[in-house]
């Protein structure tokens, strides 16, 4: 392994050939050059690999097909061993980076000594979605991890990933679990119990396509239920309080009460299922979101 500084992307994938390339293409165009993509190849229908055959990368690229049952972090528990840089990010098959990402990070890891440097999720014209984050560059600790941190934003030093053995392959989309999302906070709060230090700055941030919350379709409201899980799940894993859970409950549920009182009744049942959802994480709920 090189002693300089590099940068290994780890992205599983159902078939989304087309995202896929975007996503790619963004690698390929930074300042700084990735040293690898491992590409964990779900589809099984031969449309991803066509595309990576399709031309030469300017990176070293991998792919690993695996069966599509387990879920993204077993795929980026198959794929973060087989990669050799310094530093690791799980990329979304759906996002993508804008050409300076890759450079600021390694300078701020350089700049902070932290062990982990994480980003947000932007629109194309750099408004946060997907969430709520910090307004200004912080360490990363157990209080504010929620708002400094989205799984495909997170880079790690690999050290810190071996330490802590990847990913909880029972959290994340497509887990057979209810627990269908946050193993980005939960891999995050294990290596800070571990004595690993995490730094967060707003102005770093990767792309993503928005979904649309405002009116919301019943599989968005059903998606909103799951994550909804994971994220209370992860929070009484990890012994939040009653104080900060109920608030992270109490804050969709004011949404879900102001969206009815407006007459917006999609909206409101959407953040009325990730209300619900949270509760039922917390509370470890494993019942299907088919079975009430």
């Amino acid at each position: 392994m090189s002693s300089e500084p590099s940068i290994s992307i780890i992205v599983p994938t159902l078939g989304r050939a087309r995202e896929l390339a975007r996503l790619l293409e963004s690698v390929e165009r930074q300042t700084l050059s990735a040293s690898e993509v491992v590409v964990v190849d779900r589809s099984g229908d031969g449309k991803v690999s066509d595309m990576l055959m399709s031309r030469a990368w300017g990176f070293n690229l991998v792919r690993l097909p695996t069966p599509p049952v387990l879920g993204t972090s077993y795929a980026m528990n198959q794929g973060w061993p087989k990669s050799t840089g310094s530093h690791l990010l799980f990329a979304d098959d759906d996002c993508w980076y804008p050409p300076w990402l890759f450079a600021r990070v390694l300078k701020l890891f350089q700049e902070t000594g932290s062990d982990i440097v994480a980003g947000r999720a932007a629109d194309e014209h750099g408004r946060s979605i997907l969430g709520r984050y910090e307004t200004v560059p912080q360490p990363i600790a157990r209080k504010n991890v929620w708002t400094s941190s989205i799984e495909w934003m997170i880079v790690f030093r690999r050290e810190v990933v071996e330490a802590v053995d990847g990913f909880d392959a029972t959290i994340g989309l497509g887990a057979s679990t209810p627990w269908q999302a946050a193993p980005g906070q939960d891999i995050l709060l294990r290596a800070l119990s571990k004595g690993y230090t995490g730094y967060f700055d707003p102005g770093l941030y990767g792309f993503h396509p928005e979904p649309n919350i405002v009116r919301p379709d019943p599989s968005m409201c059903r998606k909103a239920r799951a994550y909804g899980r994971g994220m209370g799940y992860v929070l009484r894993r990890h012994s939040f309080g009653m104080v900060e859970v109920a608030g992270w409950i109490a804050r969709p549920l004011a949404g879900a009460v102001l969206y009815a009182l407006k007459g917006e009744g999609a909206r409101a049942s959407y953040y009325w299922n990730a209300a619900r959802g949270r509760l039922e994480g917390w509370r470890g709920n494993r019942a299907t979101l088919s079975d009430d």
